[in-house]
């Protein structure tokens, strides 16, 4: 049975979405400096972007940003039939001190945020880290939540939330499917 897919979020709504946390990061954080963003490889770090240009322009100074890959960092990294795809970590800027959020663009079982804190602490000790998500799911194995969520999505272990970035894919949009080609949608998203 094909998948059947529904799209939650449109363009517009994406667009929303990320304004609408960059207004949420500004009142959490009022005091200077700015929070520093660190973006998950791969569609988080083009989020980290967008918020990056976003709090830039409606601080009207210089953000911090980052990206991080976190491949090394899973607790899967031994137990997958394949190496993982590795992209370059950047974040050329100290993180001690700093409230530092990250952007990933789906939450769903917390290994990834797990993961992606083990590896900013490479970077330093950060004063307090926050993070940003494009969509919640739920589904959560450990004790991690979002500090800012673009749309709750309610969903069962079967589906599968597709976050289509116009950078990557041409399209903003974030999608739910359902039926056997899911998990195969699933794992040609998480290599590409």
């Amino acid at each position: 049975m094909a998948a059947q897919e529904k799209v939650v979020l449109h363009e517009e709504e994406v667009g929303r979405a990320l304004t609408r946390i960059a207004h949420e990061i500004l009142e959490r954080n009022p005091d200077e400096p700015a929070p520093a963003l660190v973006g998950i490889h791969r569609r988080g770090a083009f989020l980290a972007k967008r918020l990056h240009g976003l709090l830039e322009q409606l601080l009207d100074a210089e953000v911090a940003l980052g990206d991080l890959d976190i491949g090394f960092y899973r607790d899967d990294v031994g137990t997958r039939p394949d190496a993982p795809v590795l992209h370059a970590s950047h974040i050329d800027f100290d993180v001690t001190g700093l409230t530092v959020v990250i952007v990933d663009d789906v939450l769903f079982t917390g290994r990834t945020v797990r993961a992606a804190i083990e590896a900013l602490f490479a970077y330093g000790r950060p004063e307090r880290v926050q993070l940003a998500v494009l969509a919640d799911r739920g589904h959560r194995e450990l004790p991690i939540r979002p500090d800012y969520v673009g749309k709750n999505l309610p969903t069962s272990r079967a589906e599968h939330v597709h976050v289509r970035l116009r950078e990557l894919d041409g399209l903003d949009e974030v999608a739910i499917s359902s039926g056997e080609d899911s998990l195969a949608a699933a794992v040609a998203e998480v290599s590409a």
